[in-house]
């Protein structure tokens, strides 16, 4: 049985199946044999049901069967309190990112939740899908798209709850098949229209529960995916799941999100044929995929570019911190183009290099600066010099970090607890501490200059000296990786 043989694989995992570890976790995982880090990762910290991120009672609602006889003011306190909460529900997910027991769920139900990408204004529903995504995001496929199909969040974003018999509305239909299952170019138009009549009926109530109204259904014979029947809603996604196609489209896509942009041909077909003959065993497919030898191949590590929320959550990993205010979070997501419950379109964020552009690579470098130096210890910020970039990035640099101060400065104060980081570098010899900490830090250091480290470093303490080093690292290129 293979071992976790390097740090560089060890971190690797650790970034792919959650946000990180530090450095006596990763270290821990060293020379251990695959399976017990790999069936450590998978269980997490607990085997019970996640922890709750709720934010929100049934009870503190007001009746949505009034919104329509309620004042405009009235209204409008019901909105804010719905936008309060999705913020709240936010924050709350953020916080188990970072300090839940079981990263791999997390980062499971991140991907998930780009996957049935969906947006409301209603903070009980946005509540009930994000539950029932983390509470099924390692288990059977059929059980999450099941759940997810019938979420009031989903069916009101997708237009379903004006679905019936006279009208049929075929947006909720077509975006089962083309986002959640078999991918485009894998079904017809006829296909459409007959999914959205077994569809017709599906909807909600005012408090979130799910609704099969009789009365709106489409009862008659249908013709889907060339089989032909009294069709349902749940027959489709039953017939959905039944096509090999949609075992390839979901691998596929885990394929891209946890290992590479780039397909293997064969890799993915035998990963899809395991995954349906599993029956759609999700933590079976991330088993398969974490145990492979190839999942280490040094092609495959530091060839990822962090989403932003990886980037915030991993520093928070790394350097554990409470906010003041812990909105930063909000404006950081919304600076660096990932707001959680608020995906741009259906089809989720396109990831990759979508996430960089000139400016916003600047800001991601600068956020660690923006976080760490504002604090009360005895170590001053460096200035940006001409050293650390060319010319234009210098001056693009410049303008970032003016722009920081002027719209954060007063609203960044993190309580920070350096003790456990700098613990980790407790045996670290004096001279090894700037490899260490970047080979720590990164997935590719080939272009970190430990000369330049040492150069902007503050020496007038040995912690110090770990702090300045670790923050400048965090600042650089390699560091938006993994």
């Amino acid at each position: 049985m293979p071992f976790i043989e390097e740090q560089l694989q060890a971190q690797h995992l650790a970034w792919r199946a959650g946000f990180g570890e530090n450095l006596p976790v990763v270290t821990a995982w060293e020379k251990k044999r695959r399976k017990v880090v790999v069936d450590k990762v998978l269980i997490g910290g607990s085997k019970s049901t996640p922890e709750s991120i709720k934010v929100i009672d049934e009870t503190d609602l007001p009746d949505y069967r009034k919104l329509k006889g309620m004042t405009r003011e009235e209204k409008r306190m019901v909105q804010q309190m719905n936008n309060q909460g999705i913020k709240d529900l936010n924050l709350a997910w953020i916080n188990v990112m970072v300090k839940g027991a079981h990263a791999l769920r997390e980062k499971m139900s991140l991907f998930w939740h780009g996957h049935f990408a969906c947006r409301t204004n209603n903070v009980l529903f946005a509540q009930q899908l994000i539950t029932d995504i983390r509470e099924h995001a390692l288990g059977k496929l059929s059980d999450l798209l099941t759940v997810v199909s019938k979420s009031p969040a989903m069916l009101q974003f997708l237009n379903n709850q004006q679905n019936r018999k006279q009208h049929p509305n075929e947006n909720f239909a077509r975006e089962v098949m083309e986002l959640f299952t078999l991918g485009r170019g894998n079904y017809t138009e006829t296909d459409v229209k007959e999914a959205a009549r077994a569809f017709t009926g599906w909807g909600y109530d005012e408090m979130g529960n799910f609704r099969f109204r009789e009365k709106l259904h489409d009862t008659g014979e249908k013709t889907f995916l060339g089989k032909q029947g009294r069709y349902t809603g749940d027959d489709i996604l039953k017939i959905l799941l039944e096509q090999p196609q949609t075992a390839r489209f979901i691998t596929e896509k885990i394929y891209r999100y946890f290992v590479s942009d780039t397909l293997d041909e064969n890799r993915i077909h035998t990963l899809a044929d395991k995954f349906y003959n599993s029956g759609y065993d999700i933590r079976s497919l991330m088993r398969e995929i974490f145990m492979s030898d190839w999942f280490y191949d040094p092609q495959y590590i530091g060839n990822r570019i962090k989403s932003p929320v990886e980037l915030l959550v991993g520093i928070r990993k790394t350097i554990p911190m409470d906010f003041e205010q812990e909105e930063v979070m909000l404006l950081f997501q919304r600076v660096l183009g990932q707001t959680l419950f608020y995906p741009p379109n259906v089809a989720g964020w396109p990831g990759g290099r979508s996430w960089i552009d000139s400016s916003s690579l600047m800001f991601r470098m600068r956020v660690p600066q923006v976080v760490l130096y504002l604090q009360t210890f005895d170590v001053r910020a460096k200035e940006i010099t001409p050293e650390m970039g060319d010319g234009g990035n210098y001056k693009m640099m410049l303008q970032v970090n003016d722009f920081l101060k002027r719209q954060y400065a007063r609203k960044v104060n993190a309580r920070i607890n350096w003790e456990p980081y700098l613990q980790g570098y407790a045996a670290i010899p004096r001279e090894k501490l700037a490899t260490e900490i970047a080979g720590a830090l990164l997935q590719k250091n080939t272009g970190i200059s430990k000369s330049l480290l040492e150069k902007y470093a503050d020496s007038t303490s040995r912690e110090n000296y770990i702090k300045t080093v670790t923050i400048d690292v965090m600042s650089t290129p390699e560091y938006q990786l993994c």
